[in-house]
């Protein structure tokens, strides 16, 4: 897909800051720096549409990005940040589990994994609630290019063994660094668009 001009719409802090023009709305949800920003920044081909950190929890509110007046890609506080107090840890689960029920115009949750690691309890658990829901999901092995090219497709079989042995939710790999796989990665959000 061709972008020609994502903007910054909104950093909502309350479901009252919601955009109500009821253009669908692709989810990214993961824990804290597993790369959204990076991933969103990649998809729509800017370098800075999405302030990306090395520092992990850093947003702190649900970013709705407008792509060419189309669909919103909506960026999530990451979950799971250890120097978060267990208050805010809290306050932030609140925070994404207010938006996931009052959103109305919910299209597709793209739910991030990092290829390097096995998913944790808090991505098992976040995993676990998007089926309950009934959520339409895709989940991106992100950060690809930490490993050999050849040993990519393999990992991504693994994790998707231990998230889904049904194989029935889609599982890609992506490389924000690289740039690679996001042909195959905008043909399943157009399917939801």
């Amino acid at each position: 897909m061709l972008v020609k001009n994502p903007k910054l719409k909104i950093s909502a802090v309350s479901p009252k800051q919601y955009p109500t023009n009821n253009l669908p709305q692709i989810v990214l949800v993961g824990k804290s720096n597993v790369g959204k920003s990076s991933f969103i920044n990649t998809l729509v081909n800017r370098k800075k549409l999405a302030r990306t950190s090395s520092e992990p929890g850093k947003t702190r509110q649900i970013n709705f990005y407008d792509i060419d007046n189309k669909f919103y890609l909506v960026d999530l506080p990451g979950y799971g940040f250890s120097k978060m107090s267990k208050i805010e840890q809290e306050k932030v689960g609140n925070f994404i589990e207010e938006y996931l029920q009052k959103s109305k115009n919910i299209s597709l949750i793209i739910f991030l994994i990092d290829i390097r690691h096995n998913p944790t309890e808090n991505d098992k658990l976040m995993y676990n609630y998007i089926l309950k829901n009934n959520f339409p999901c895709m989940v991106i092995v992100n950060k690809a290019d930490k490993l050999a090219v050849t040993k990519v497709l393999n990992e991504v079989e693994n994790l998707q063994k231990i998230l889904n042995p049904l194989k029935d939710i889609t599982f890609l790999p992506c490389s924000s660094e690289r740039k690679i796989y996001t042909d195959r990665v905008w043909e399943e959000i157009e399917k939801y668009i």
